[in-house]
């Protein structure tokens, strides 16, 4: 048996090398008329390493002893491989997806969906050179923030106001320039984390600050305050706990309280929001978050909040407070280092002056009117939808309407659940996981969750109810 074995892997083998000295040379194959065409319309470093790559793959198919359809080694055939890895390069990896989560502020869907006014104002920004630090009316140098200040010190009653590129990022930079290597008070209950694995007391370790804890995790008093203040006390910082609640047998320090502290002792005090709402919540039946302008109100020197959780706009960091403060942290080297860019400029002036303007709010701003949407509303799209899903999913496909809550996300009111619809999808053999996959397949992907071993579409967010009807026979863009 060993001559017959030892036959048959010669005979193999000399087929591996002739399929290899089969294959062109990147050189012949650029060389090509198809490959001409491919170089009008890139640089040819970019094609020659596509054609590498083709060839390479091939080869190592060759050696695995995988079996090649013929024609696979025609230059034709391999140009067209190049053309398709190339295609494949053009779609960006950032593509439009449908929000069928429930979490309206979907942080790893980039939380907040931009206003109109807000996109507008981004491709402008975008297209053409803007008065970013230019004084049009002077004729010289401006400030970055100049258009965005005006309107935050409307908006919040504050002395004065900065932006940086966001929140932890505000709060980072404020720490470093009031209390390096100095002492900051803050009770232990609110030491929170603020999403992926980024907690206060690393953030105030790498400001330069040192962390002073008072109270216990479910009560804090002002006298627990009072008695931590000494000569090295360089901030007291209130921190909102947007992101969870402790309930029963609590206390807390009220903002006005430690304000009223601070001031007697003649220490600044600065509160971080989280989210940082500009207009009542509750008017969308929403427990109360606190606003940016009550707290202003109350005596603290530097208030911070996010531009992209309910305020509904771009990715920002937004402090306001007293001029005397903010001027400090405009004058931080960290200031430039964490500055916003143009985009996110317009983008949030754009937002910001839609509250300062606009008749009804919860129309123009997509993050309010996802939470504003009558449950009669979401319900009637729902039954409309129910038939035709059903109908493009098949027979082997089970659709039903179930009541659901959603949620706002992004660390903001969590304990509060939003009614809502969800359309619940089952199938005759495959698990809900495998559901999933096949709804973030279609195009654009279409992203549920799964719970108790279901499929649930939730329709909170979506406003076109041919978002979520998966289109797998190629690319639809979303208008």
């Amino acid at each position: 048996m060993k001559p017959v074995r030892l036959r048959v892997s010669l005979l193999w083998m000399g087929d591996t090398h002739s399929q290899l000295r089969e294959l062109p040379s990147v050189d012949r194959l650029l060389g090509h008329p198809g490959a001409v065409r491919l170089l009008d319309r890139f640089n040819r470093h970019y094609v020659t390493a596509k054609c590498r790559g083709v060839l390479d793959g091939l080869r190592s198919s060759i050696r695995r002893g995988e079996t090649l359809e013929p024609g696979d080694l025609e230059l034709e055939t391999l140009l067209g491989r190049v053309t398709q890895a190339i295609d494949a390069d053009a779609e960006t990896s950032l593509v439009p997806v449908v929000n069928a989560t429930g979490t309206i502020l979907h942080t790893n869907l980039g939380r907040a969906v931009l206003p109109e006014a807000a996109i507008t104002a981004l491709q402008v920004a975008a297209r053409y050179p803007i008065s970013l630090e230019y004084d049009v009316a002077r004729g010289g140098r401006g400030k970055r923030e100049d258009a965005i200040e005006p309107v935050l010190i409307d908006l919040t009653g504050a002395e004065a106001a900065t932006v940086v590129n966001n929140n932890a990022a505000a709060v980072l930079i404020a720490l470093n320039e009031f209390a390096d290597r100095r002492e900051v008070i803050v009770s232990r209950g609110e030491l929170i984390e603020i999403g992926g694995a980024f907690r206060i007391p690393e953030i105030m370790a790498k400001s330069g600050a040192i962390l002073r804890e008072v109270g216990t995790t479910n009560r804090t008093h002002l006298a627990d305050y009072e008695e931590a203040i000494n000569e090295r006390t360089a901030l007291l910082l209130k921190v909102h706990t947007s992101n969870y609640r402790i309930v029963g047998f609590t206390a807390a320090v009220g903002t006005g309280e430690l304000a009223a502290l601070g001031s007697k002792r003649q220490i600044p005090v600065m509160e971080d929001l989280g989210s940082g709402a500009l207009i009542d919540l509750r008017g969308f039946g929403l427990s109360g978050e606190p606003l940016v302008r009550d707290v202003v109100a109350q005596g603290v020197d530097i208030v911070t909040f996010s531009g992209d959780k309910v305020l509904g706009g771009p990715q920002a960091g937004l402090i306001v407070g007293r001029q005397r403060w903010v001027s400090r942290i405009e004058r931080n080297p960290l200031h430039r280092a964490l500055r916003c860019d143009k985009l996110t400029l317009a983008a949030l002036e754009a937002t910001l002056r839609l509250y300062q303007h606009s008749a009804n709010i919860a129309d123009d701003v997509p993050t309010l009117r996802a939470l504003a949407r009558p449950l009669s509303a979401i319900k009637a799209m729902a039954e409309q939808l129910v038939p035709v899903l059903q109908s493009a999913l098949g027979h082997e496909f089970r659709v039903r309407l179930e009541d659901s809550t959603a949620e706002i996300g992004s660390g903001a009111l969590p304990t509060e659940e939003i009614p809502s619809k969800v359309i619940v999808i089952e199938h005759q053999v495959m698990a809900a996981e495998g559901i999933a996959q096949r709804f973030r397949e279609a195009r654009p992907p279409i992203i549920g969750r799964v719970r108790d071993g279901r499929f649930l579409v939730d329709l909170r967010a979506i406003e076109d109810p041919r978002d979520v009807i998966p289109n797998w026979s190629g690319a639809r863009p979303r208008t």
